[in-house]
């Protein structure tokens, strides 16, 4: 290969067409907690509910804000009742999704998380911000943090106001062996700027230092090597606007000697999937199609959506699926 087309394939991967965080996702344990928890006690929309593409007798759950914009939704898969074990939260994983709510807020959610049954601290962040750190029903680490810089509209539950309300994903940590090569993958990858350290963490914003766009790496240290399971994150995806960008990315990213899955179609987007250089799973998704597919707005999650080669198999499906309830 010429000199001029590396050049060219590089300059291809400096352009970092990524807009900031589509999703989180976890494995988690028990359908029923997983929903009481994130639209309940946590107040946000359940906004799609699906079935997981690799194993279609277990919930895809889709939490967000009315939309279900990129950058506020959190999803799960519950795993517990097909024997999957208790993964090990450590280096090489995801370890904290933070959710971003108003400034002044987090006393609201002392009551509400006390009334709630779920224990808590208040901490100060590595950043200067105040936040809760506390634990989702299936061991998820999750905090809190408050934000004045956070102009996005939250979902709204009447027992929740909007001075109070999650606004979507203030970010995500990482705890890794070698920061070092973490913080260079992603500085590769997106536009990207470190905007906090501290002696064992720093904190990179991409695409603009706001809610939604932050990545927090950390030194793992003794930590243990993570284990996928219940309780733990499986990746972050990160945004890009059409499906033509999505492939740019992709061929630079091989032409980088980065090892990338094919385009997967998941209904609501497009994905693929590649480990940056400590082992963390990273997915990049396509903004379109969206939530709305196949539900028009109002009538997001009310209903159990299939992909369409799943809809001869609905019957079943449905029956190996647990009874949960949602309101």
């Amino acid at each position: 290969m010429s000199g001029n087309r590396v050049l060219n394939l590089e300059q291809r991967l400096m352009d970092k067409p990524i807009r900031g965080l589509h999703h989180v996702t976890a494995t988690v344990s028990d359908a029923q907690p997983d929903l009481d928890f994130y639209t309940g006690v946590l107040g946000q929309r359940l906004v799609k509910k699906t079935v997981n593409f690799d194993n279609h007798h277990v919930y895809h759950f889709y939490y967000g804000n009315e939309s279900g914009a990129p950058g506020t939704i959190m999803t799960t898969f519950p795993y517990k009742q097909i024997g999957v074990r208790v993964g090990t939260q450590g280096a090489g994983q995801i370890t904290v999704t933070s959710f971003s709510v108003p400034a002044g807020s987090l006393s609201f959610w002392r009551g509400r998380l006390s009334g709630a049954g779920v224990p808590f601290a208040d901490e100060g962040s590595e950043f200067g911000e105040e936040t809760l750190r506390f634990s989702d029903p299936s061991g998820l680490t999750i905090r809190l943090v408050e934000s004045r810089a956070d102009v996005r509209v939250p979902w709204r539950r009447p027992d929740i106001d909007a001075a109070s309300a999650i606004r979507g994903i203030h970010g995500v940590t990482l705890l890794v062996r070698e920061p070092e090569k973490t913080i260079a993958f992603i500085q590769n990858l997106m536009e990207s700027v470190v905007v906090g350290e501290t002696l064992g963490a720093a904190r990179l914003a991409v695409n603009g230092d706001a809610p939604g766009r932050l990545i927090e790496v950390v030194r793992a240290g003794d930590a243990p090597a993570a284990i996928n399971g219940l309780g733990t994150v499986h990746h972050v995806a990160f945004a890009v606007d059409d499906p033509e960008q999505q492939l740019e990315l992709r061929r630079a990213l091989i032409r980088q000697g980065v090892q990338v899955t094919e385009v997967l179609d998941r209904q609501y987007f497009r994905s693929i999937y590649f480990r940056e250089p400590s082992g963390v799973l990273f997915e990049v998704a396509t903004v379109p199609p969206g939530f709305t597919a196949d539900e028009s707005l109002p009538e997001l999650g009310t209903s159990l959506k299939l992909p369409p080669w799943e809809e001869p198999h609905r019957a079943e499906i449905e029956a190996g699926l647990p009874k949960v309830t949602h309101s």
